[in-house]
């Protein structure tokens, strides 16, 4: 394994954090959470246009650049420096890889280089609480989180003329408010042939309702979709498509992305913390020249590194896999889920140095003014979306057999 990055992959840092430090500081995204969108479609519009983001991980076959997840997690770990607010996540992470991989091929030639130019944003739409579950993050994905009868969700039927309809509802969909295309997880079958497929539901829909919640972290917006009798298109060829192992190895691609954001984003809190040590003072000098101060810094540092480290991993890993799933390193690092790991990783962390970068910010670090509150909303939300920490690797080392007994490798 080469570690190194190369001269593209550092173009791509570079000029990302340049257009983000121009185009989006700490006003620009209180500004854009206020909006109806909830991000500044004119920095998405840069992102797409100038440099292809949304498009970055998709084949060029498709109108995508045609680089890997090692790219899309460095792209992921600038946007999350400045807690940078766009459908990059729920577009380009969660959405076109289920397009890609279960799509037919009219639905992907219509839809990917929408995607890609950043004309269509996409959002996924998992019932309940459960898109950690259903992204087979924090537990064995057997497809039953979808609902169906007494259980709710959304269920899926055909009417007199073929057509698929969706009845139920979600919550907690990112982007679903702005997104023009909604991936819709619904239960169909009945007791007996239950199964859970994916359905396509266009803008404007005739009973489709979409209304945007008060979320813990305004840079994530999330919507409730309510679905009622909503005509939809069955994604893929037939019903016999693997939705739950598809949706599980998206779901190892998407932890490696959303470690390298909360990476980001962590290191930034660490930057700016250290800053603020240097200058504010405290009986006549700067707490930054404290012995605990140092030392509690310098343990946020380590912990910080040692994450970028683990999401890296998890992102060669991933790129790995979708190269050549047949290379051993490939698979072995799949099978240990990394993506979760590292996750796990970031997300501590994140709240870590979140959490001390407003302790030591003293009473400023509490105000709404400050920016510092907006890092430690991110940790929490990550966690309460994507997690928590201690079930990510619960279920890693379930899916490692760690405790079954026997022998242990030393």
């Amino acid at each position: 394994m080469d570690a190194r990055f190369t001269a593209e992959q550092d173009e791509i840092r570079r000029t990302l954090r340049e257009l983000l430090l121009k185009r989006c500081g700490p006003e620009e995204v209180r500004a854009a959470v206020e909006t109806a969108d909830g991000y500044d479609p004119t920095l998405w519009e840069a992102l797409a246009g100038q440099l292809g983001l949304p498009g970055l991980a998709l084949p060029e076959t498709y109108g995508g650049v045609g680089c890997s997840t090692t790219e899309l997690a460095l792209a992921n770990e600038e946007l999350g420096r400045v807690l940078a607010p766009s459908p990059l996540l729920s577009t380009a992470v969660l959405s076109g890889p289920l397009l890609r991989a279960l799509g037919t091929e009219e639905q992907r030639s219509k839809l990917l280089p929408r995607i890609a130019s950043g004309e269509l944003t996409a959002a996924l739409a998992v019932p309940g609480t459960c898109l950690a579950t259903a992204l087979g993050l924090t537990g064995g994905n057997h497809g039953d989180w979808a609902g169906g009868g007494r259980a709710g969700g959304v269920q899926a039927k055909r009417s007199e003329g073929g057509d698929w309809r969706l009845y139920g509802q979600v919550d907690q969909v990112l982007d679903g408010h702005s997104a023009g295309l909604l991936l819709v997880a619904a239960h169909t079958g009945g007791f007996s042939r239950s199964r859970t497929l994916l359905f396509l539901v266009r803008e404007g829909a005739h009973g489709l309702v979409r209304v945007r919640q008060t979320s813990l972290d305004q840079t994530r917006p999330q919507a409730r979709i309510q679905l009622r009798d909503v005509q939809a298109e069955l994604l893929g060829e037939d019903e016999s498509a693997d939705v739950v192992g598809t949706l599980s190895a998206v779901g190892d691609t998407a932890a490696a992305a959303l470690a390298a954001e909360a990476v980001g984003a962590a290191d930034r809190v660490l930057e700016r913390t250290v800053e603020y040590v240097k200058q504010r003072e405290q009986f006549g000098r700067a707490i930054g020249s404290f012995q605990a101060v140092k030392h509690r810094l310098a343990d946020l540092y380590v912990q910080v590194q040692a994450a970028r480290s683990a999401a890296y991993y998890a992102a060669w890993a991933a790129a790995a896999t979708a190269t050549n799933p047949a290379t051993t390193e490939a698979t072995a690092a799949s099978d240990e889920r990394v993506g979760g790991l590292a996750l796990a990783q970031a997300l501590e962390a994140l709240r870590a140095t979140a959490s001390e970068g407003v302790q030591l910010h003293g009473g400023i670090g509490f105000t709404w003014e400050h920016e510092a509150h907006l890092y430690f909303k991110r940790a929490a939300g990550d966690e309460l979306l994507f997690g928590p920490v201690h079930r990510l690797r619960a279920y890693a080392a379930e899916e490692a057999h760690l405790f079954d007994g026997g022998e242990v490798a030393v």
